[in-house]
């Protein structure tokens, strides 16, 4: 291999046979020393992602969930260096948005023999992201589940995290779509969306692409639990936009005040409390491996 190859992986998450099968294929297809680093935790990831882009690492495998990939990409955007993702975490939602398969030695061919693709990232306070950020209800969804519950149950830790968070009480918000006022009411969950597909594939935003320099987003004042069921519903047939309790558009950039600090995520890892979120595209801003025949 002429290029430089990296592999950042999260120590604590599992695909196939791990990583020593990993090193295995990688051998076999002639990359026999990769630049190799593991970490215990996915914020520790962007100072290896650093160091591997200043080594002149052109491919980065990186293995793990979104929030691992979300720490990678935040580093990568703007660089050229090829995004190579093995999707080794409980949630792989960029990974399944992209096409990319869930057996090692599948996905690194896909990584160094995929077609690039030129994607969006979004950008929200300061950080990239590659799916979905959000504030309110799903936040404290992620916030619950990543507690213990998701090592435990998986994917059925959010439900269960979704369900004991659905009584919580709206928030105020004042959302501007491209410096114009769009929205200013109750709210209980504010979705920024750079793909469109959810678990057991829901859609979020039925037209959401990653190359249209644009953003979804979408806000609910769904409060009772009759009318998040209702919502999930619409959701479930691809129609969320339809109910008379979400609204949704399309923005390059987006400023939100709310009335009281709220919890906030970005590709399924929690952020801190916040009163405001600006939010914007990044047209083009990452390179990404994609299997060959990906539409």
């Amino acid at each position: 291999m002429t290029s430089t190859i990296a592999v950042i992986a999260h120590a604590g998450k599992s695909m196939g046979g791990g990583l020593e099968e990993l090193r295995q294929v990688l051998e076999r297809t002639g990359v026999e020393d990769p630049l190799w680093s593991e970490v215990p935790k996915s914020k520790y990831a962007p100072e290896r992602v650093e160091k591997a882009l200043a080594e002149g690492a052109e491919t980065i495998f990186v293995w793990g969930g979104d929030g691992m990939v979300q720490r990678c990409v935040d580093v990568m955007a703007g660089s050229g260096a090829r995004l190579a993702i093995l999707p080794a975490g409980t949630a792989n939602l960029f990974a399944s948005n992209l096409g990319i398969p869930d057996d090692i030695a599948e996905a690194v061919h896909v990584g160094l023999n995929g077609r690039e693709r030129k994607l969006d990232l979004g950008k929200i306070n300061g950080e990239h992201f590659a799916v979905m950020a959000g504030a309110g209800l799903d936040a404290r969804m992620i916030r619950d589940a990543d507690a213990g519950p998701k090592d435990r149950y998986g994917r059925l830790a959010y439900i269960w995290a979704a369900s004991k968070n659905l009584r919580v009480e709206p928030f105020k918000a004042r959302i501007e779509v491209n410096g114009d006022l769009w929205y200013k009411d109750d709210a209980s969950c504010i979705l920024f969306g750079n793909v469109g597909a959810l678990f057991g594939g829901m859609e979020a935003f039925e037209s959401a692409s990653p190359e249209d320099g644009l953003l979804e987003v979408g806000v609910t004042n769904a409060a009772s639990v009759g009318q998040w069921a209702r919502t999930v519903a619409r959701t479930a047939i691809g129609s969320a936009a339809q109910s008379p309790l979400v609204q949704a558009t399309k923005a390059e950039r987006i400023d939100v005040e709310l009335d009281r600090k709220v919890l906030y995520e970005l590709d399924g890892g929690e952020r801190k409390e916040v009163k405001r979120l600006k939010v914007k595209v990044k047209p083009e801003a990452l390179t990404v491996s994609v299997p060959v025949d990906d539409a």
